[in-house]
């Protein structure tokens, strides 16, 4: 990953010093071998133009660098408690040119220790302008392991511990990789989805339980079952061309307990309750709460959510820098589209506010959404930019998950109609959005690799799923689905992982069902795959659902309606959940629906007068796009 090319040179190789480099003895003795520095290499031209490079070798705290080459310059070296460790801060000259920086650690006694090749990168042409995803996007959210084989020669590796076992859904690895992703990169575009959503790739080196991806054992390299950095960075272009984004899941709260750090940790208080398990109690209000007691903030904030995952303190500056260019090294590396980051309230706030006002420093239009796990909007709302907090807390994330209204809209669902349950909660819901300074780069989901599926849950109802999935869609939001909603895939109805991330058929060589062919599956399945590809890809050039304001009208008799309005385009919804069709007079809807209104039904293609009565069917859901006279 980085270039060590000159790490045993002959002592009587010659060398020609630059005018950074003071005068050294010969060589002594023999080189100290470094493990590593990161980042593995960075790049001219950013915003930034200060780095931090980790170096970690044996001893290497004990000298100091010297680095050739005009352009750079070196601001600060500092020693951890842990002398395998040193830190350097460089100064990236504007006019620097890219190409590799030869640097010489030197001891006390002016000896050469150890020697490396740092590379300086070209950036790409717009890197800096790229955009991100949006409510005129649909993601997909997706675990790799459990999605697609397309290299079965990747799914045991040397020095990975957790072994290939298909069987065992609650644990077991099953062999799904990028190769797979990028094979079936045209069904996910045919079936309008434009943005991915993979759980981490990263290298996840755990005894056990490590496909999910959370318990990252190396920030820089991706987990070798799944491929290689150059196999993600091949499948980010290839879906580019395919016109989707890839969004990469990031931790930033805790690693695995097997993670190389554990082993030689840089700093006593690199981990949190000085490197000892204290659960979290997961009190996430503690962080704004006024009466929150300070022992109950720093038990959710530095907390670890299991023995297996150390929580890392995000307020130690080297560990917030390291962890701030990591995610710029990915970004600019890959090409990325968006961050999803995990469990995002658990860490420093601090460090929060300041992750991502530098990310959106570097990358101006980039998006990215955190999972704060809450159904108070006010809780989610701290974290967004542009949201006043009355502590003056101030952040810079463009979005979050929508856990409060995926919540309102389940419950509304599942729930009988009366005066204030089923659709009228799930209506006086949307009154938390004044709590948002911009609702639509809110994520709103129907599921994800942590929760129960859709169909499941909505008692495998396919009315009531169609009514979830065109709110998800067709409201202010950008909307994000799980992988198999689509061939409706089932789980358990309480929380059950291993049920709720099965292998999506097909993925496999040998399956009796091919979910990318339609070989296997029922009629109803293959139903639902079509009518789900029809609303993404209407939903895909519908400026109007991406942008149009929104009205809705309060639910009446268990039948629910709103418009969405750009322009004099417009787009206007009807749910109906009674089991008999409702006949219902649109005068009340005079101010959207003027005398001879006619409105395309979407999934018809049947055209309708709208200017007196409309007939919704038993259970039904009408997508219209209307056509005023």
């Amino acid at each position: 990953m980085f270039t060590l090319s000159r790490l045993y040179r002959n002592a009587q190789t010659l060398f020609c010093c630059t005018a950074l480099f003071s005068t050294l003895p010969a060589l002594a003795g023999e080189l100290t071998a470094l493990d590593r520095i990161e980042p593995p290499f960075w790049w001219t031209g950013m915003q930034d133009r200060q780095l931090q490079l980790m170096v970690h070798g044996d001893q290497i705290g004990r000298t100091r660098p010297q680095i050739s080459g005009t352009g750079l310059r070196v601001l600060k070296v500092q020693a951890m408690p842990n002398p395998n460790y040193l830190i350097i801060e460089l100064e990236i000259g504007a006019a620097m040119r890219a190409g590799k920086r030869h640097i010489r650690f030197v001891d006390a006694n002016g000896q050469i220790k150890a020697e490396a090749d740092y590379e300086f990168k070209t950036r790409e042409p717009g890197s800096a302008r790229r955009r991100g995803f949006g409510p005129q996007d649909a993601i997909l959210n997706l675990m790799p392991d459990r999605f697609a084989n397309g290299n079965p020669a990747n799914d045991v590796q040397p020095g990975l511990t957790d072994k290939l076992d298909r069987s065992d859904d609650s644990a077991g690895r099953h062999g799904g990789d990028l190769a797979g992703i990028q094979q079936h990169l045209a069904y996910i575009a045919d079936m309008g989805y434009t943005m991915i959503w993979p759980t981490p790739v990263v290298e996840n080196n755990q005894p056990q339980y490590s496909y999910h991806g959370y318990a990252a054992t190396d920030f820089y390299r991706i987990d070798a079952r799944l491929g290689s950095n150059a196999e993600y960075r091949e499948l980010v272009q290839q879906a580019r061309r395919h016109g989707i984004g890839v969004i990469q899941d990031v931790v930033l709260n805790h690693i695995g307990d097997q993670h190389w750090w554990m082993r030689d940790l840089p700093s006593p208080d690199w981990i949190t309750y000085q490197g000892k398990f204290v659960p979290t109690a997961h009190a996430r209000t503690t962080v704004s709460d006024p009466y929150a007691a300070s022992v109950d903030k720093q038990n959710f904030t530095q907390g670890w959510f299991s023995e297996r995952m150390p929580d890392l303190n995000n307020a130690h500056p080297v560990l917030a820098q390291y962890q701030i260019q990591n995610s710029i090294w990915w970004i600019e590396y890959a090409g990325l589209s968006g961050i999803r980051t995990d469990t995002y309230s658990y860490s420093d706030p601090g460090f929060l506010a300041q992750w991502s006002r530098r990310i959106l420093r570097e990358y101006p239009q980039f998006s990215m959404v955190g999972e704060e796990w809450s159904t108070n909007p006010n809780v989610v709302a701290r974290w967004l930019r542009g949201k006043v907090n009355p502590d003056g807390y101030v952040s810079s994330m463009p979005g979050m998950m929508d856990f409060p209204l995926q919540d309102a809209l389940i419950k509304a669902l599942t729930a009988s109609e009366s005066w204030n349950t089923g659709f009228n909660s799930l209506y006086e819901a949307l009154v938390n959005d004044q709590f948002y300074p911009d609702p639509a780069r809110l994520v709103l989901f129907e599921g994800n690799h942590d929760l129960s599926r859709l169909y499941t849950v909505l008692n495998e109802d396919w009315d009531l799923t169609r009514m979830a999935l065109v709110y998800i869609t067709t409201m202010p939001r950008t909307p994000q689905l799980y992988y198999g909603t689509e061939i409706l895939m089932t789980s358990a109805k309480e929380r059950n992982d291993g049920a709720a991330r099965r292998d999506f058929p097909g993925g496999w060589s040998g399956d009796a069902v091919n979910a990318f062919t339609g070989a296997g599956l029922t009629d109803a399945q293959k139903n639902a795959q079509s009518w789900l590809k029809t609303l993404l890809n209407w939903r895909k050039h519908q400026p109007v659902i991406h942008r149009g304001k929104l009205m809705h009208f309060a639910p009446e008799n268990g039948v629910y309606s709103y418009v969405r309005t750009l322009g004099q385009q417009q787009v206007m919804v009807f749910m109906n959940k009674n089991s008999s069709a409702s006949q219902i007079a649109l005068t009340r809807y005079a101010e959207v629906l003027p005398a001879g209104a006619q409105g395309r039904e979407l999934f018809s293609g049947q055209h309708v007068d709208l200017s007196q009565s409309l007939n919704i069917p038993a259970r039904g859901v009408l997508v219209f796009e209307l056509n005023k006279p």
